[in-house]
């Protein structure tokens, strides 16, 4: 599946387990259940986990250290709560690394994506980049904060009109 980043394709270089297969060489991607087998590896490869959306990032704070990506799940396009884990990981957790989203995601989500701290997006295979691209270009103006560095437009109303 192509992965976007900024508006862009980019290469995946990670693997994902499978479940009941040992952890494949290189850099691997592995369910929480088996996070720990991954941060017992002694290799130099680089580790990240996925998430599904009921999962609870606060599990998370003493891996995040070894981690480079976490990855994760919308189960449905509607279901909001894997936005709160990526601003949780960012501002209560301070994860510096990849968050990327995949699953049911629309391209009108993805500008929301990037404002809660999600750097690349996992899209289905039949998806036009273009649409997506599109879609971070249409929102120019932000009225809520987030965690990119930015000022929302609704701060610099107030203070005109205050």
């Amino acid at each position: 599946m192509p992965l976007l980043e900024n508006g862009q394709i980019i290469q995946d270089t990670w693997k994902t387990t499978v479940e009941g297969e040992p952890l494949p060489a290189g850099n691997v991607l592995v369910p929480l259940a088996r996070l720990s087998e991954g941060l017992g590896r002694n290799d130099d490869a680089r580790l990240g986990v996925v998430l599904s959306s009921a999962d609870e990032v606060e599990t998370l704070r003493d891996a995040l250290p070894r981690l480079d990506v976490v990855v994760l799940t919308f189960p449905v396009f509607r279901d909001g709560r894997p936005f709160t884990q990526a601003r949780a990981l960012r501002e209560h957790l301070g994860f510096k690394g990849e968050i990327r989203a995949g699953g049911h995601i629309l391209p009108d989500q993805y500008e929301f994506l990037l404002r809660c701290g999600v750097t690349t997006v996992v899209l289905p295979d039949e998806a036009d980049p273009a649409v997506w691209r599109k879609a971070h270009a249409a929102f120019t103006v932000a009225y809520q904060p987030s965690v990119l560095d930015e000022q929302p437009e609704g701060f610099a109303l107030r203070r005109r009109l205050a």
